[in-house]
C-alpha cells in the first residue's frame, strides 16, 4: 500500500488573497513505513512574505528569490504523487493551496476525498485535547526538538511517525481478550483427577524395537 504524507508552507492563509505556496515536501509510505523518496521544493512565489508569515517558517521573499516558481516542478510533483492517498494534518489548508497552484497552471485540483486528515482522526481520538502537530509529538513521545520553525519536509517527517502512531500500525492489535477481574472472574468447575494409566512397553512392542536397532549402521550412541 502506497500513501504519500504531505505538507506546506505558504506566506499566508488564504489564497483567495493572493498568497502562494514557498515550500511543498512529501515523503513516500509503503506499508506504513518511509520507503526513502521524498518530494521536496522550495519556491519563489512572485510575491512578498509577510513578517508574520516569516515567523512561523523562517522564510524571507530573498531567500527564495532564485527557487523555481511553482508551475516549473507541478508536473514532477503530480507524478510523484500519483493517484495515491495523502496524508496530511489540516488537508482543507494545504489542498486549497496546493489546488490553487494547480489550477494557475491550467492542472486538474486534488480532490478533498482522496486525503486523510490527521487533524481529524486526533480529534476523534483524543476528544478535547489539542492537535496540533507538536501536541500529538509530545503525545507519541516523538522528538521534535529539532522544530524551532515549520518546515514542509520535517513536519512532513513528523507527521508520518504519528500518523503511524494515530492509526496503531505500529503496534498493532492481535484481537487478545483481556482476563477478566474483579467480580467478572468465574470460579472454574472441580478437576476431576484419574489414576494414572500404565505407559510401560508391551513385550511385543519391545521386541520390534530390538529388531530396529540391529538395523541402524554405526548408532551414535555406539561410536565412542
Amino acid at each position: 500500500m502506497r500513501e504519500i504524507v504531505l505538507d506546506t508552507e505558504t506566506t499566508g492563509l488564504n489564497p483567495d488573497d493572493g498568497h502562494r505556496v514557498i515550500e511543498l515536501g512529501c515523503i513516500e509510505l509503503i506499508n506504513h513505513l518511509p520507503s526513502g523518496r521524498t518530494f521536496h521544493s522550495y519556491f519563489n512565489p512572485e510575491r512578498d512574505i509577510p513578517t508574520e508569515a516569516t515567523a512561523v517558517h523562517g522564510l524571507t521573499a530573498a531567500d527564495l528569490h532564485d527557487q523555481p516558481v511553482f508551475a516549473d516542478l507541478a508536473a514532477r510533483f503530480l507524478k510523484f504523487i500519483a493517484n495515491d492517498r495523502l496524508i496530511i494534518h489540516n488537508a482543507e489548508f494545504d489542498l486549497r493551496f496546493l489546488n490553487a497552484e494547480l489550477l494557475r497552471v491550467g492542472l486538474d485540483p486534488i480532490e478533498l476525498d482522496r486525503s486523510v486528515d490527521t487533524v481529524k482522526i486526533a480529534r476523534q481520538k483524543f476528544p478535547g485535547s489539542p492537535a496540533s502537530l507538536d501536541a500529538l509529538c509530545r503525545k507519541f513521545s516523538i522528538n521534535n526538538s529539532m522544530r524551532d520553525k515549520h518546515g514542509a519536509l520535517l513536519d512532513a517527517d513528523l507527521l508520518a511517525q504519528v500518523y503511524v502512531e494515530l492509526i496503531e500500525a505500529r503496534q498493532p492489535a492481535l484481537g487478545f481478550v483481556p482476563a477478566a477481574t474483579g467480580s467478572d472472574v468465574k470460579s472454574s468447575a472441580p478437576r476431576t483427577f484419574r489414576t494414572p494409566r500404565s505407559h510401560a512397553p508391551s513385550e511385543h512392542e519391545l521386541s520390534k524395537h530390538r529388531l530396529l536397532l540391529e538395523k541402524l549402521v554405526r548408532p551414535i550412541w555406539l561410536s565412542h
